[in-house]
């Protein structure tokens, strides 16, 4: 089933007017029809919704059931990503708004090959907006995770700092022992950064740093893993240990 977005003025009563990109992707891309179901994502609430019109600069679709499904995560995870090479940082945006994050950081450091200018920036965020919002799409969510404008390490700290926990898997640091208690640490409500590094990994005093900013340094295992893979690694054991031992709900 199809899932859009809409802001809280495009409902009218018990109806949603869908308009822009969505309107000629409802029309001429998926080429619906009177009477087709589907959802509509508005202020954090999934609704079930059937086209009940078209006209030339809308649709306009009756809500069937308000909060039909909620498929997001009693825990708010926020993924501070090293900026990486090329577009892999496309993937791993991708990969972690379908997992279920409610945000995520890019962030410049030491070891970053990726060097990008503020115009550039500007673009690349554009980008990254964009994927997170088809991703949104794909997976269901009832929002779209926001992708931040690119930090300075340093302000990377400051604004990880704030959550309630605060995760740095580093390819040093041996055993799962820590893993597990940092997953135990999660509660519902809470907010979890992940920090992971670029290609070559963290530097020595970014991992201080870290740890002065409060991060638990656990593991993801034995083996060496590629940005890309720890990224979805990390995120893919919180999402889990959400799902199995909290529930899909807010207690």
């Amino acid at each position: 089933m199809y899932n859009f977005f809409v802001e809280a003025g495009a409902r009218v009563g018990d109806s949603f007017r869908i308009s822009g990109k969505d309107h000629n992707h409802i029309c001429n891309v998926l080429r619906m029809q009177p009477g087709d179901t589907f959802l509509v994502s508005c202020d954090g609430v999934s609704n079930l919704c059937r086209l009940q019109s078209m006209e030339t600069d809308a649709v306009v679709a009756d809500i069937v059931e308000e909060n039909y499904r909620d498929t997001e995560l009693p825990v708010r995870f926020y993924l501070f990503q090293g900026l990486p090479k090329g577009d892999k940082l496309e993937l791993i945006i991708q990969k972690a708004v379908e997992l279920g994050v409610a945000g995520i950081v890019p962030v410049e450091m030491s070891r970053c090959v990726m060097k990008l200018d503020e115009k550039k920036k500007k673009a690349r965020r554009e980008r990254w907006q964009a994927i997170a919002e088809s991703a949104a799409k794909q997976s269901k969510r009832n929002v779209i995770p926001q992708v931040w404008d690119v930090l300075t390490y340093k302000q990377a700290m400051e604004k990880a700092a704030g959550m309630d926990l605060f995760l740095a898997p580093y390819e040093n640091e041996r055993g799962m022992t820590a893993t597990r208690e940092a997953l135990d640490r999660i509660r519902p409500g809470m907010s979890v950064g992940i920090l992971i590094g670029p290609e070559g990994g963290f530097d020595d005093k970014e991992i201080d740093l870290a740890r002065s900013a409060g991060a638990a340094v656990i593991s993801l295992g034995q083996r060496i893993l590629r940005a890309e893979t720890a990224a979805v690694t990390a995120v893919a054991m919180g999402m889990l240990h959400v799902e199995m031992y909290l529930g899909g709900e807010v207690q």
